[in-house]
């Protein structure tokens, strides 16, 4: 563990993030306080998926989309009673 002054955080702040990269990072300040850097990796999206190998043109998705949406607002429901 790294342990900058404010100052020398301040004036290397590259070498911080660079270092807070493999290890924790402390910086502290005049009055005492110390605080901690570390690295975060971002989480990935749900919805960061691979991709599918389909032989379907993107006309037929389309196709796929309208039919879909017509068979809805075609059906019936039927009343109580």
């Amino acid at each position: 563990m790294k342990v900058y002054t404010y100052s020398e955080a301040r004036q290397r702040l590259s070498e911080v993030l660079d270092i807070a990269r493999m290890e924790e990072v402390v910086i502290k300040r005049k009055e005492g306080e110390f605080f901690s850097v570390i690295c975060k990796t971002s989480s990935k999206s749900p919805f960061d998926i691979p991709g599918i190998e389909t032989k379907a043109t993107t006309a037929d998705i389309l196709d796929a989309v309208r039919e879909s949406r017509t068979d809805r607002t075609e059906q019936v429901i039927p009343a109580d009673g």
